[in-house]
C-alpha cells in the first residue's frame, strides 16, 4: 500500500493520498493464509446469501462444501469480517452510550433527512482492507468513503468530515453499535453538528438495510471480479465503482435514475430558491 523508499512521495504524503491515517502505516497486522483468504471469501459470498448463519451454521455449511473446518476457526475468521456477522467489530466501546433506534415508523422522504454508515471488509490476494461509507438513506447514494487496514474510528471520521463539508449535516445519522460508531470521536463529532445518533437494534443488520445492499452490489460487481495485489489499486477500483454506482448505475427503487442525479433533484425540490447543482 505505502511505497516507503518513494523518492516523489513521502510516507506521510501516501496516506493523505489513501486517506488512511499515517499511524496504519506502522501496524503489521498478523498475515493470514491463502486457505484462510479463501475461507473468509467463501463466508463472506454466503454471508450476502444468508446473512442469519451464526458461526454453527456457517461451519456446517463449509463442512457440507467438503472443508475440513471447526467452529473455533470460523469464529476467528467471521471476527475479522465486519459485514453481517459482527461478533468483535460490534461490540460497543466501553463506557460509551449506546443510542435508540430512531427509524422506525420514520417517513424518510428527502435528501439529508438520514444518513447511514457501515463499514465491510475488502478481500486482497495476499490480505484484507476495511471500507466505510455514508450514505444518504432517501437516495442511496453515497456522500464519502474511506479504506484503511485497521478498524479504528480515524478513517470513519474522516468520512463524516468529508460527507457534512460536502453535503451539509443530515438530521438523523445511523449506524450499527460497533465500537467506531460509539467512539467518542464519531458521536462527539455528530453532537457538535447538531445530529441526532441512531443505532441499529443488536444483532438486528436489516436495521442498515441500505447499506447492506449497497455491500452485496459493491462485491458481486466489483471486489470479487478482482484480486488486487496493493491498497492504491483497491481504493481505485472501489472509487471507480463507486463513481459508476452514483452517476450512472441504475437504481430500482429511484425509478432506474442513479442516485446522484435523484439526491440533487430531490434537494433542489426541498430547496426552491436554491440553484441548481451540478451532480456529485
Amino acid at each position: 500500500m505505502i511505497e516507503p523508499g518513494n523518492p516523489d512521495l513521502s510516507i506521510g504524503k501516501q496516506c493523505k493520498l489513501l486517506s488512511i491515517p499515517r499511524s496504519s502505516f506502522y501496524y503489521r497486522p498478523k498475515g493470514e493464509t491463502a486457505l484462510n483468504l479463501a475461507l473468509m471469501r467463501q463466508i463472506d459470498e454466503q454471508s450476502l446469501e444468508t446473512p442469519f448463519f451464526g458461526v454453527r451454521q456457517m461451519t456446517w455449511h463449509l463442512r457440507n462444501e467438503g472443508h475440513q473446518v471447526n467452529e473455533k476457526r470460523i469464529r476467528r475468521l467471521m471476527g475479522l469480517m465486519p459485514i453481517y456477522q459482527k461478533p468483535n467489530t460490534s461490540k460497543a466501546a466501553k463506557g460509551h452510550k449506546i443510542y435508540p433506534y430512531l427509524l422506525r415508523g420514520l417517513r424518510v422522504e428527502r435528501p439529508n433527512q438520514v444518513w447511514a454508515a457501515d463499514i465491510t471488509y475488502l478481500p486482497m490476494r495476499r490480505g484484507f482492507l476495511y471500507l466505510v461509507a455514508i450514505m444518504d438513506w432517501h437516495t442511496r447514494k453515497v456522500l464519502a468513503w474511506r479504506i484503511s487496514n485497521t478498524l479504528e474510528a480515524d478513517f470513519c471520521v474522516d468520512a463524516l468530515n468529508e460527507a457534512i463539508a460536502r453535503f451539509g449535516p443530515p438530521e438523523i445519522m445511523n449506524t450499527d453499535q460497533g465500537s467506531q460508531f460509539t467512539s467518542f470521536a464519531w458521536t462527539d463529532r455528530l453532537r457538535r453538528s447538531g445530529i441526532r445518533i441512531s443505532m441499529d437494534g443488536k444483532g438486528r443488520f436489516l436495521d442498515n438495510i441500505f447499506v447492506e445492499r449497497l455491500w452485496r452490489s459493491l462485491k458481486y460487481e466489483c471486489v470479487y471480479l478482482h484480486a488486487w495485489e496493493t491498497g492504491s489499486e483497491a481504493k481505485a477500483g472501489v472509487g471507480k465503482w463507486i463513481e459508476f454506482y452514483k452517476r450512472k448505475r441504475p437504481h430500482s427503487a429511484l425509478g432506474g435514475k442513479p442516485p446522484a442525479v435523484v439526491y440533487w433533484l430531490k434537494k433542489n425540490e426541498t430547496q426552491p430558491g436554491q440553484q441548481e447543482q451540478r451532480v456529485a
